[in-house]
């Protein structure tokens, strides 16, 4: 599979998230709910990674690699943290397109701190992106 295969069923199970979490948050607090989250994921994870060999490439991993992989961690767990306190509040159909605001914000950070180019059509399909969120946001 392509990468955009990937992707596109990345964005299937995200959709699956936000319907099973909001579900789920129902009457739990939202922080427990996510710790539970992550134990699954954790297990999960793990899981693949020893059923695919993946765990031999561990002493290959430098330092630079396990910071980074460590705040990249941290920064993942903050985004799931408010995003179940977000969907404990809101809709899960204005929680989600709003989160999805994270891929304006993941171009500007492409463009400022990875050097990536934006294309005209990027930059199009960016604007579209704010627009909708603001539309969802405000209905």
């Amino acid at each position: 599979m392509n990468w955009f295969a990937y992707a596109a069923l990345s964005a299937l199970a995200a959709a699956a998230t936000a319907i099973l979490a909001k579900i789920g948050v129902k009457d739990v607090n939202s922080n427990l709910a996510t710790a539970i989250r992550t134990l699954v994921v954790l297990v999960f994870a793990w899981g693949i990674v020893f059923a695919t060999g993946a765990h031999r490439g561990i002493p290959k991993l430098s330092n630079q690699t396990l910071v980074f992989l460590g705040l990249s961690g941290v920064a993942t767990g903050m985004s799931w943290l408010f995003y179940f306190r977000a969907l404990q509040l809101g809709k899960a159909s204005q929680v989600a397109p709003v989160d999805k605001f994270s891929l304006v914000l993941t171009v500007i950070f492409a463009a400022v701190f990875l050097g990536e180019s934006i294309s005209w059509g990027v930059a199009a399909g960016v604007s579209l992106i704010v627009a909708g969120t603001i539309i969802v946001a405000v209905s």
